[in-house]
């Protein structure tokens, strides 16, 4: 049944679906999805939207794989307001992405598989891609995304070609590269909260047919905008004040540099830096009334925090390629090297509220994680054949390698007196963990046209990936002198694991324009440790690697010249699937589950029913389902009181010497997994006299029932969370300047995005941003 909230976004969007109820989509019963929305100046066809999901350049309507795909424009326009990555969710069908560690910190969920684990060592079953380079540590993955050409959702396991951990897919982003022909474009916004963006990209010919440059930058700045209204001077000694969290500066720039000595050899160096200096995430303690799922009593603006000196959070990044192609006529051999580091922390208040101001004993919560430095290096070799007959192949090799020392600091750390509990500062209260990633791996694939409707394709890949954490340092007392960690516990772990990855796909051309498709493939996400757990004296926790068999079936149409229509349906299997839940201290703890099951579709449509109007439609359907009898997770809970309305089965079971309320999860969905999404982008252009346009476009998306937790409760979940955005502009003759004025979250929705479980703290969506934009090219 309809809720009020969902109630009221679609009278908003209305028009917009309207224009699904068409014959064809009626016939299909289902609502389409959020493709880019194409030029309203052109003459009315939709243009042909090359992928290159497979390694190779192809129509998207010919490729047997689930993509999505967002232009560069389409994603510019989303992120006007000050937007990061995580501007994506919704935005594409079957994805999701949320954070509880500010925007360092993305965590990304496809068809429901993702990773809630916020230590920042967690490994994710969405592996990122830019540029040909896979990004694998999560704060590599926030990489802001700027003078980008476009971006590939690809949906389902990708493991023969794209490596390891990609049970639940890839987002690929690919950005604008150096050429002979000297362009740029650039786009500037300003709005509330003196929010300010600037995209820009530059480059051209340096040596005529020899070398070529680009240059591209991003700047985002926004003020602080939420007050802390404590008035005292916390134990750690925080003060409140007016405006004093919520904003950020976000600097960035690229450089590359493409070398073509031969016209058979091109070589890509790209050379990139961050720096990033912001708030983190913003907890909201008690904005959950226990029994009640309602926040907007919750002010978004204002409320009080007594420690973490207002949440300072600051990351710089480095990072350079090489990527050299060279054309032997018959097969292009292909090397991508690849460097990346970065080091920076994160502090935050995690009760997110004053703690004496809460019945009970107070209780506090604050911590700062802090990656001391990382190293990620990778090596890819590639051969593929340039044939366009019959058969086209592709073999290669991947090296992996990963290190990091990451540190953890708990609340004493930061005191500068007792507190009201009589709690005394503790100099040596962190942890410092050295981890080693390394996996390498050799795939091939190869697709034969056995006719000229059917074509075959098969690939696989053999990965060893190997993971080792060791406790370089562990907490002490205030005096240095007593090690607290359990003298039983080893203090370096290390897991290794060697799996096969395929897949197998027919694709069938029923005429030029209607093709249809189906997908088996196995994927593998390796073994992963939990070291974090060691900040409070507990063991480090382990999971076992997980596989997944999935298998879907798509129809792909073009059914008339201004109009594409794809959908997918799928099921899964993962067995052994890695899950997340919290311990005594509220600390992440790794366990395996029996298997999850889920199954569902997503549907994207494009249109251009006159020359001025273009229509992008979404949606997706989902169902996933935990299924392990004998897995429980602990449930929220304070000062030995369980905080929430738990509606599963439970049990009290003694952990770290205390009784403890745990949940069974069986026959629960998966975390952050979507019943259903909906999304909606429409531009209309009116053309002028002087051969300019206005134009008016909007696009809004909906989110289902969402659980934020593996067990079921009455305050921890969405259900109809929706935004919408508008832009309203002037376009000239020429089609290369645009001014327009524009509102994200136009409407101001105050959106639970997540939650701390023991404090029923909430996390809410970014605030309403009304502005001005510019854009030019050349």
């Amino acid at each position: 049944m309809l809720n009020k909230t969902f109630a009221k976004s679609a009278l908003l969007i209305g028009t917009a679906f309207g224009a699904m109820m068409i014959p064809t989509l009626a016939a299909a019963q289902d609502v389409p999805a959020a493709a880019p929305v194409a030029d309203a100046s052109s003459d009315g066809e939709i243009g042909e939207i090359v992928v290159t999901a497979e390694r190779r350049s192809e129509n998207l309507q010919k490729v047997p794989v689930s993509v999505a795909v967002v232009s560069g424009d389409a994603l510019r326009t989303i992120q006007t307001g000050g937007e990061d990555i995580l501007s994506l969710s919704g935005r594409v069908p079957g994805l999701y992405a949320e954070t509880t560690t500010g925007r360092i910190f993305p965590r990304f969920y496809i068809r429901g598989l993702g990773n809630v684990d916020f230590y920042l060592g967690a490994s994710q079953p969405v592996s990122i891609i830019q540029d040909d380079v896979v990004l694998e540590h999560v704060v590599l993955k926030s990489n802001p995304v700027f003078d980008v050409n476009q971006v590939e959702v690809l949906r389902g396991p990708q493991g023969s070609l794209f490596g390891r951990n990609t049970t639940a897919g890839i987002i690929k982003f690919d950005t604008i590269r150096p050429s002979q022909v000297f362009q740029g474009r650039a786009s500037a916004s300003y709005g509330t909260y003196n929010t300010v963006t600037a995209d820009v990209g530059v480059g051209g010919p340096i040596i005529a047919d020899k070398l070529a440059f680009r240059i591209s930058g991003l700047y985002q700045h926004r003020d602080d905008w939420v007050s802390n209204t404590f008035t005292g001077t916390g134990a750690d000694g925080t003060k409140g004040g007016k405006d004093v969290m919520g904003g950020f500066d976000e600097k960035d720039v690229r450089l590359q540099l493409l070398f073509t000595p031969t016209s058979d050899l091109s070589i890509n160096v790209s050379g990139h830096a961050r720096d990033y200096d912001g708030t983190a995430s913003i907890f909201h303690r008690g904005a959950l009334k226990k029994g009640s799922n309602n926040v907007q009593a919750e002010p978004r603006t204002s409320f009080a925090q007594d420690e973490g000196d207002n949440n300072p959070q600051a990351y710089k990044t480095y990072g350079a390629s090489v990527n050299a192609a060279w054309d032997f006529g018959p097969v292009t051999l292909t090397s991508i090297t690849a460097y990346e580091t970065s080091h920076g922390s994160s502090r935050g208040d995690t009760d997110g509220g004053v703690a004496q101001n809460y019945a009970g004993r107070p209780s506090y919560g604050q911590s700062r994680g802090n990656l001391r430095n990382l190293d990620q290096w990778t090596q890819e070799v590639r051969l593929a054949s340039n044939s366009d007959g019959a058969l086209k192949w592709q073999v290669g090799g991947l090296y992996f390698d990963s290190r990091d020392d990451t540190e953890f600091y708990q609340r004493t750390y930061f005191l500068t007196g007792p507190d009201l509990n009589g709690a005394l500062p503790n100099p040596n209260n962190f942890v410092r963990l050295h981890d080693i990633n390394t996996s390498w791996s050799v795939f091939g694939q190869a697709s034969y046209q056995l006719t000229p409707a059917l074509t075959i394709t098969a690939g696989g890949r053999v990965t060893e990936d190997k993971k080792s954490t060791e406790l370089v340092r562990s907490v002490k007392n205030a005096a240095g002198t007593v090690d607290s960690f359990p003298a039983t516990a080893p203090r370096y772990v290390q897991l290794k694991d060697t799996q096969p990855s395929w897949d197998v796909s027919a694709r069938y051309e029923f005429t030029p324009d209607v093709s249809a498709y189906a997908k088996v493939a196995r994927g593998f996400r390796g073994p992963t440790i939990q070291g974090r757990s060691a900040v409070f004296n507990s063991p480090f926790t382990t999971a076992n690697s997980e596989t997944i068999m999935s298998y879907e079936a798509g129809l792909k149409t073009r059914p008339f010249n201004n109009m594409t229509f794809n959908v997918t349906g799928f099921t899964y299997k993962v067995k052994d699937i890695q899950l997340n839940g919290n311990d005594a201290n509220g600390n992440g703890v790794l366990f395996n589950a029996d298997h999850a099951n889920a199954y569902g579709f997503e549907a994207e449509l494009e249109w251009k029913p006159i020359r001025n109007i273009s229509i992008s439609l979404g949606g997706s359907a989902l169902h996933t389902e935990i299924k392990d009898k004998n897995v429980y997770a602990q449930v929220c809970a304070l000062n030995g009181a369980v905080t929430c309305t738990v509606q599963d089965p439970t049990k009290i079971a003694i952990i770290f010497g205390a009784p403890a309320t745990l949940a069974q999860i069986d026959g629960n969905p998966l975390p952050n997994a979507p019943k259903w999404q909906l999304d909606a982008a429409v531009r209309y252009d009116i053309p002028l006299w002087t051969g300019g346009k206005m134009f008016v476009s909007t696009d809004w998306n909906v989110q289902g029932y969402t659980n934020f937790v593996l067990y079921k409760t009455a305050e921890f979940y969405s259900n109809g969370n929706f935004e919408g955005g508008l832009k309203v502009g002037y376009t000239t003759a020429d089609n290369k300047y645009e001014v327009a004025a524009f509102a994200r979250n136009i409407t101001n929705e105050k959106n639970l995005k997540g939650v701390i479980e023991n404090y029923n703290a909430a996390i809410f969506n970014e605030p309403r941003i009304i502005g001005v934009s510019l854009s030019g090219k050349f």
